[in-house]
């Protein structure tokens, strides 16, 4: 079973400085029928403006990830961790027992275009923590990588919950097939670009909930760029 969560559907926000669209409820955007999926429980698309962003505020008991479509991102958190996020890398924050941090366009000429994406950890109270890799551009190019999961294995970020986490950036007319054994489900994401999911149409924004189907087969019918996440 797929189940599409359009575009069009989303949450949106635009604070002048920020226009973002939100996947699940979020901030002041509540829909109950939307509350996230399996330990999925946020998808932002954000843009935010030259030399803007948001300053510093508390998380905790979250698995962040940032993923960058383009621009750069500066990080900065109460670990002492200071970075920026370009496209290519991609970021892991465990919130755990509490953190703060804050999040700004790098630029001063060009706006940032990012997905924040949050998880539920697989326990409370985990010892807060960051980590960040630069996945190559050609490792993404026609298959699926893999970015993030549970014991970080073929050089993923490690993630606090039952999740592993795909990209991949598709040419047009290249498909990607992907297993899913028993019990599992995922989530397709496509951050640009138009791809079908086992014959089911995905603009550039869509998501797809999938349960009960033993196989994926990701086709580009133009060339994009999508996350796939295997959860349990």
């Amino acid at each position: 079973m797929i189940t599409v969560r359009s575009s069009e559907e989303r949450g949106h926000a635009n604070l002048g400085w920020l226009d973002t669209h939100y996947t699940f409820s979020f901030a002041d955007y509540y829909d109950p029928e939307h509350m996230g999926f399996r330990s999925l429980r946020v998808i932002n698309e954000d843009y935010v403006d030259a030399g803007q962003g948001f300053g510093m505020h508390p998380h905790r008991n979250m698995e962040i990830i940032t993923y960058v479509l383009e621009g750069a991102l500066e990080h900065k958190d109460s670990l002492g961790t200071i970075g920026v996020i370009r496209p290519g890398e991609v970021q892991r924050m465990t919130a755990g027992a509490g953190i703060t941090h804050s999040e700004y366009n790098h630029s001063d000429t060009d706006r940032v275009h990012l997905l924040q994406i949050w998880i539920l950890p697989e326990k409370n109270g985990l010892k807060p923590g960051y980590e960040q890799k630069t996945f190559d551009t050609g490792s993404l190019d026609g298959r699926l990588r893999l970015i993030a999961a549970r014991d970080g294995h073929d050089g993923a970020l490690t993630i606090h919950q039952d999740v592993e986490l795909y990209a991949a950036k598709l040419p047009a007319k290249k498909s990607v097939g992907h297993d899913l054994k028993p019990g599992r489900h995922a989530w397709v994401q496509v951050a640009r670009g138009a791809v079908t999911v086992n014959g089911t149409k995905l603009a550039a924004g869509d998501g797809a909930a999938v349960s009960d189907e033993p196989r994926l087969e990701i086709a580009a019918t133009k060339d994009a760029e999508v996350l796939l996440f295997d959860l349990a």
